[in-house]
């Protein structure tokens, strides 16, 4: 455990250069006193690490001390920092495990790999959580590439646009990119100098224009695309209800496009079901929800979802009774 922890504070100064003794107790979940007689024994091990001292100082390793990996190419690198994006290595319980073989990597390539990849992360943003690529199709992004470039070059772009049936011609300055599961993003400055969310499929038309820009930088792309998505749902209709279901099926609901939030009320071990209030979208929605979970949940409250239910399920039981 120790030795992983020493071999950690290493990569960490090598990728990140000088950090202060908080700062690494903070990263590695130690005291700043463990952090101490750690650097006690790095020395004595021989590793070149010293404190510089002062208001702006912090540990260093001496320059020029770096260990090499060869056959890694930066596309490579970057490749694997996107595929470290994502809610479901959480779940696993391998986040840890992810950051600190990405956090050997970085330390041992190239500093000019090292920026480019880091470029690339902050343009780019995976959001594997929400709506289901099987479910509802898969979008085409013929204009994808030129607005890749443009996120990359860092130049404006000129778009057609469609938004419920209307057309919008303007120019805006991407920002980056954003894929939640089938469907690409792209954020962006508009002429107004407001950040918006384009879906890349509704374009008609992208042409790279000469205008390069600079990019904000106070923007941050994950912390965008979070607060833009929270204030989509605070927007959205609300309908409030009960619901009885398996234990088994929590996590499928909360991942369902039209269900806003979730909390359990009463969870039975014994007998598998919980008892949940749940925001769905709307009356029809929730019945349709409710409907494709079979005889895994049952609709409990208001009076209206359920007789909704009751009805649909009526209607089911006479068309298969007519075929038999």
């Amino acid at each position: 455990m120790r030795a992983g922890r020493l071999m950690s504070i290493v990569l960490l100064l090598q990728s990140e250069g000088k950090l202060t003794s908080k700062q690494l107790a903070e990263r590695l979940e130690v005291t700043e006193r463990t952090v101490l007689r750690d650097m006690e024994e790095l020395s004595s091990a021989g590793v070149p690490v010293y404190a510089e001292r002062g208001p702006q100082g912090g540990w260093l390793l001496t320059e020029g001390y770096r260990s090499s990996l060869t056959g890694l190419h930066a596309d490579e690198l970057t490749a694997l920092l996107l595929s470290s994006q994502g809610e479901e290595l959480g779940d696993l319980g391998q986040r840890q495990s992810l950051e600190a073989g990405l956090r050997k990597l970085l330390a041992a390539t190239t500093d000019t790999a090292r920026k480019n990849a880091e470029l690339v992360r902050s343009k780019i943003h995976i959001d594997g959580a929400g709506w289901h690529a099987e479910k509802y199709g898969k979008d085409q992004h013929p204009h994808l590439p030129i607005v890749q470039e443009a996120v990359w070059e860092e130049r404006e772009l000129r778009i057609a646009y469609d938004r419920d049936g209307v057309s919008s011609d303007r120019v805006i300055r991407p920002l980056g990119l954003v894929a939640k599961r089938n469907v690409w993003y792209v954020a962006a400055l508009t002429e107004a100098e407001d950040v918006r969310t384009f879906r890349i499929s509704r374009l008609r038309s992208a042409e790279l224009l000469p205008n390069g820009f600079r990019p904000p930088e106070a923007f941050n792309l994950a912390a965008y695309w979070e607060r833009s998505l929270a204030d989509f749902k605070g927007q959205l209709p609300r309908y409030p209800a009960v619901v009885r279901l398996k234990n088994s099926l929590l996590r499928r609901l909360e991942s369902e496009r039209y269900v806003l939030s979730m909390r359990q009320e009463e969870a039975d071990d014994t007998s598998g079901w919980t008892t949940a209030r749940v925001e769905f979208e709307t009356l029809e929605s929730a019945c349709q929800i409710i409907m494709s979970y079979g005889a895994g949940m049952e609709a409990l409250e208001p009076s209206v979802l359920r007789k909704m239910v009751m009805d649909e399920i009526e209607a089911l039981r006479v068309v298969y009774w007519n075929r038999a």
